[in-house]
C-alpha cells in the first residue's frame, strides 16, 4: 500500500475513533470494551499473518520493538478509554493534536534532533494557551471532572514516547508482523486490566450501537488502523505521523456536535482554534520562514 494511502487512512480511522470509543463504552465497561476491541484485532492479524506467510521476527530486536509499540498501545487505549466516560470525543481528540509538538520536544533527546527553534517554542507557548483554554471550557462551563482530562494529556504523551521508542529500534520488519507482534504484547495486558478491575460481562446490557462500535474499532480502528499506522511510521518521521492530529481535531468535534450532541462551546472553539494555529506554526513555521527571507534576497 502506498504510504501516503495510509498516511490518508490514518487520517480518517483517527477522526472517527474517538467518537467511537465513546458509544462503544456506552454501555459496557471501559476495560471489558477495550478487551473485546483488542481480541477482534489480534484474531485477524493471527488470520492474515497465517494465510499471507508473513515472516515474524522473533528476535531481542524484534521483541523490543513489539513491547515498546504493545505497551504502548496498552497504556493509550486505557487511558483514552477512561477517559472516554466523561471527556467528549472531540476533546480526545483535540488533546491528542498536542501530539505533534510532544513528539518534537522529546525527539531532541530521543532521537538526537535538531533543537526546537524560536519559531517552534512560540509554537509551544500557543498550543500551552489553547490547552489551557480547553480545560478551563470543560472544568469550568461544562462541569467535567478534571481526572478524565488528566487520563488524555497522559495518553497522549504516552502515544508520542511510544512512536519515538518505535523509531529508535533499527530492524527491518513488514508492518503486519508489527501488528500482530504488538497485539500480542498489548492483549494480555487487557486481560489482566480486565480480570483486576472487576468489570461484568453482561452481554444482555450492551447496546446494538456499543456492539458496532466495538466491532468497528476492533477491524478498522485496531487492526487496520494499527497496520496503516505502523507502516507510515517506518516511513516517515515521527513528527510528521504526528502531522495527522493537525486535521482529525475538526473533523473528530464536528462528528461529535452533529451525531452525537456534544457542546462546542465559543471559548472551547478559541482553544480548538488555537492548538490549531500552534501546530501549524510548529510544523510550517521554519518553511515560511525560509521562503520569507528568499523573497527578500530576491528583491
Amino acid at each position: 500500500m502506498p504510504v501516503q494511502l495510509s498516511y490518508a487512512f490514518v487520517v480518517l480511522i483517527w477522526s472517527t475513533t474517538p467518537l467511537t470509543i465513546v458509544w462503544s463504552s456506552s454501555t459496557m465497561a471501559p476495560t471489558t470494551s477495550v478487551l473485546l476491541r483488542m481480541l477482534l484485532a489480534l484474531v485477524l492479524a493471527a488470520i492474515v499473518v497465517t494465510f499471507s506467510r508473513i515472516k515474524m521476527r522473533w528476535t531481542k530486536t524484534a521483541w523490543l520493538l513489539y513491547a515498546y509499540s504493545g505497551g504502548g498501545i496498552f497504556i493509550g487505549m486505557m487511558l483514552s478509554y477512561l477517559a472516554s466516560r466523561t471527556v467528549p470525543s472531540g476533546v480526545i481528540s483535540l488533546v491528542f493534536g498536542l501530539a505533534p509538538i510532544i513528539s518534537g520536544v522529546l525527539a531532541q533527546k530521543l532521537l538526537g534532533e535538531e533543537k526546537l527553534t524560536f519559531i517552534k517554542k512560540s509554537a509551544l507557548g500557543l498550543a500551552l494557551v489553547g490547552m489551557f483554554l480547553v480545560c478551563f471550557t470543560q472544568l469550568q462551563e461544562l462541569n467535567l471532572e478534571p481526572l478524565g482530562l488528566i487520563f488524555v494529556v497522559l495518553a497522549t504523551i504516552n502515544f508520542s514516547i511510544s512512536g519515538i521508542l518505535v523509531k529508535r529500534v533499527n530492524i527491518s520488519i513488514h508492518p503486519m508482523a508489527t501488528t500482530f507482534g504488538s497485539l500480542l504484547v498489548a492483549t494480555p495486558c487487557f486481560f489482566i486490566m480486565w480480570l483486576l478491575s472487576g468489570a461484568p460481562f453482561e452481554i444482555d446490557s450492551w447496546s446494538e450501537k456499543s456492539m458496532l462500535s466495538t466491532f468497528y474499532l476492533g477491524i478498522f480502528g485496531s487492526f487496520f488502523g494499527f497496520l496503516a499506522y505502523f507502516h507510515i511510521l517506518q516511513k516517515l518521521k515521527a513528527s510528521t505521523v504526528a502531522l495527522t492530529t493537525l486535521i482529525t481535531p475538526g473533523l473528530a468535534m464536528t462528528l461529535g456536535a452533529l451525531i452525537n450532541n456534544e457542546i462546542i462551546t465559543p471559548l472551547l472553539l478559541v482553544g480548538t482554534i488555537t492548538i490549531i494555529l500552534s501546530l501549524a506554526l510548529y510544523q510550517f513555521g521554519g518553511s515560511w520562514k525560509s521562503i520569507h527571507l528568499i523573497k527578500r534576497k530576491a528583491r
